[in-house]
């Protein structure tokens, strides 16, 4: 299961059918759950936790400290939960004090070669991140969200569930969920309705997303406004509701 040319410090908990290609080297105080995978020359540093089931492929760097300049060495840590797919030269940093301490990855999330997760960042369930999509620091990404190859996120914006991004998106505001946006800067192209189809959203739960979008963005509503008629048409659809809490908590602004 370990290697012999793998490094694995003493106080790292590994479970007992846990596999390490050569020479990978996992440090002090890294746990790592049952069923997982970890390739050839992966470095995986602590505080770190990761869940069971994960597979870990060649030259990546996991819970590493963060590259911000604040950072003074205080203990702060990375969580990744289960059956995540994390390819070739992914970076995963941990978290920094004043972020909150800990940058967490949740569950069935499919990253590709060259994704990057920086210090703080909140990733949900069952994401995509294409190839050399990065997040800067204290990013939020919601379940289902896709990013294209090159996406790239400001610090500090937030991107919703069951939203797209097109190829080499670059966004400095928030993505509100169930929306395809794509550009530099990024903006809005409409529902993401294959997506929400394939996830079984029904007819009368597309319809009501339909015509929120057209409030936020065809209406020629001031923001404001647009919130408020959304806050009146959410009561009908729990998603609408969500649209509208997501818009109001928008610290950036939202793509417009």
């Amino acid at each position: 299961m370990i290697h012999p040319q793998a490094i694995i410090d003493a106080s790292a908990k590994l479970a007992g059918d846990v596999q390490v290609g050569a020479f990978s080297i996992i440090g002090p105080d890294v746990e790592i759950g049952e069923g997982s995978w970890i390739g050839p020359h992966v470095v995986i540093n602590g505080p770190t936790r990761i869940g069971k089931q994960n597979r870990t492929y060649q030259f990546c760097s996991i819970g590493e400290a963060p590259q911000d300049l604040k950072y003074t060495g205080v203990p702060t840590r990375l969580e990744i939960g289960d059956r995540n797919v994390i390819r070739e030269y992914c970076t995963f940093s941990r978290g920094t004090e004043g972020g909150g301490g800990t940058t967490r990855v949740g569950d069935d999330n499919f990253m590709m070669a060259y994704v990057h997760i920086a210090h703080d960042c909140q990733v949900g369930n069952h994401a995509i991140f294409a190839n050399c999509a990065s997040l800067a620091g204290h990013v939020s990404v919601g379940d289902y969200a896709i990013l294209g190859g090159f996406t790239g996120i400001h610090q500090f914006c937030r991107v919703g569930a069951h939203c797209m991004t097109g190829i080499a998106t670059i966004s400095f505001k928030d993505i509100p969920p169930y929306m395809m946006a794509a550009g530099n800067t990024a903006k809005p192209y409409g529902l993401n309705t294959k997506g929400l189809r394939r996830r079984g959203f029904s007819v009368e739960t597309m319809n009501a997303l339909r015509r929120a979008y057209k409030i936020l963005y065809k209406s020629g509503f001031k923001l404001e406004e647009a919130i408020q008629a959304l806050t009146q048409m959410q009561a009908d659809c729990a998603e609408v509701a969500h649209l509208a809490e997501f818009v109001k908590q928008a610290r950036r602004g939202i793509i417009r």
